[in-house]
């Protein structure tokens, strides 16, 4: 069986990442090699080949079989591009210099597309990013708003509180002092009830004294006669 060019798998569970060998046809897929001739990262955006191009070139001349991956990663580095051409300058359409010139320019071409692709792609992870930015923005803000209108609220029902307490403690000063004045003036008025009463009992007996001056009794009237 003709040499085949495939993939040979390499690489952690989840991370694959693969080697581009020439092997035989009867070989298994990660079993012996005849040749490495390149890497492929299909992790990356875009995926990263890298190849040995002119062994790659010499094995596609020699008639080894690529699989279907390994074909459309050759035709990506331009292994068939140069094959065409090849072919033109066997043909006599055009000499080598003209084939190596036509497959610069579409190597130039190629190589500014995937340029034009990887700014393309940077843009748009840059507006992705400042989108998703905003929006966490955003969110974030948000939840600064309710945390803020409940800090209010809380600022609010603190400050309602307090009041009631000062005011409840204004009324129970204005209370006590109510009732300390009343006691005071209970006080003076019992004060000055028993001083009339001392006052009225003094008026009495002053009274009473002066009516028996005045009057004498039976018992002196008899004392005096004898």
């Amino acid at each position: 069986m003709p040499a085949r060019i495939r993939l040979q798998r390499r690489g952690k569970k989840g991370q694959p990442f693969y080697h581009i060998v020439v092997a035989d046809g009867r070989a298994p897929r990660d079993g012996r090699f005849i040749e490495k001739i390149g890497t492929y990262n299909p992790l990356t955006n875009p995926a990263t080949i890298v190849l040995d191009f002119d062994r790659a070139y010499h094995w596609i001349s020699c008639g080894a079989q690529p699989s279907d991956t390994a074909r459309s990663l050759l035709k990506r580095e331009g292994i068939y591009m140069k094959k065409h051409l090849m072919g033109g300058v066997q043909k006599g359409a055009f000499d080598e210099t003209e084939a190596q010139k036509r497959f610069d320019a579409w190597k130039q071409e190629k190589q500014q597309k995937i340029k034009d692709y990887q700014l393309e792609l940077l843009n748009t992870t840059k507006k992705e990013a400042k989108k998703r930015f905003d929006n966490e923005n955003k969110i974030r803000q948000e939840k600064e708003a309710v945390i803020n209108e409940k800090r209010l609220a809380e600022l609010e029902k603190t400050r309602k509180i307090k009041e009631e307490a000062e005011a409840k403690e204004a009324a129970e000063q204005a209370q006590a002092q109510i009732e300390e004045v009343a006691e005071a003036t209970q006080e003076v008025e019992a004060e000055a009830k028993t001083t009339e009463e001392v006052q009225a009992t003094a008026v009495e007996e002053t009274t009473a004294e002066n009516t028996t001056s005045e009057n004498p009794t039976a018992e002196t009237k008899e004392e005096n006669a004898e």
